[in-house]
């Protein structure tokens, strides 16, 4: 580029700074909150626990060393899962999404977990939507009450509660009934 005026660099580094500072500029839009717009749904489902066996879908991933409790979920224990959320507690039953997440044994003296579970549903009108859980869960009592914190898809923005009903629970199998309302946009 021999030969090139100077003025002309000068020009060229000029409008390059130009655009480069244009498309590095903070960007925000604040669209009026509408109250109207939330909708509230209720979803009725059965999760389904496998303790053993070769299709276990909750186990053991880590554990407190130094517990001394011989309880068959000792503190500090970590549990991963990948549940199946199904229409009704019978193992044939339609597939309507699953569970994944973990939970924490986090009561010393009380059987009680700390649980973030995301529920993907993967039929019907909430196809590829799913909420998340995360909350305390006192383990020992009959109905029990979970917070939903969040959700993708339809269930953007989501907030509400979930009621956990025990339905099975043996050394092999947990099923629980779960009735959750969600708020979302």
């Amino acid at each position: 580029m021999k030969g090139t005026p100077i003025s002309t660099w000068i020009l060229l580094i000029f409008c390059l700074s130009k655009v480069a500072a244009a498309q590095s500029q903070y960007y925000s839009k604040s669209r009026p909150y509408d109250p109207t717009a939330e909708k509230v749904t209720n979803l009725h489902f059965f999760l389904h626990e496998s303790l053993g066996g070769q299709n276990t879908t909750g186990l053991v991933i880590a554990q407190a060393n130094i517990t001394s409790n011989n309880s068959t979920m000792p503190f500090g224990t970590l549990y991963a899962v990948d549940d199946l959320l199904q229409t009704g507690p019978e193992p044939n039953s339609e597939v309507v999404g699953n569970a994944q997440g973990l939970a924490v044994v986090a009561g010393i003296n009380s059987m009680t977990s700390v649980m973030y579970f995301d529920f993907g549903f993967t039929t019907g009108e909430f196809n590829g939507s799913s909420i998340s859980l995360f909350s305390r869960n006192p383990l020992v009592m009959a109905e029990r009450e979970i917070s939903v914190v969040g959700g993708k898809g339809k269930f953007r923005m989501a907030k509400g509660f979930a009621l956990l009903n025990p339905y099975v629970l043996n050394a092999t199998a947990v099923i629980i009934e779960y009735n959750v309302t969600v708020i979302h946009y």
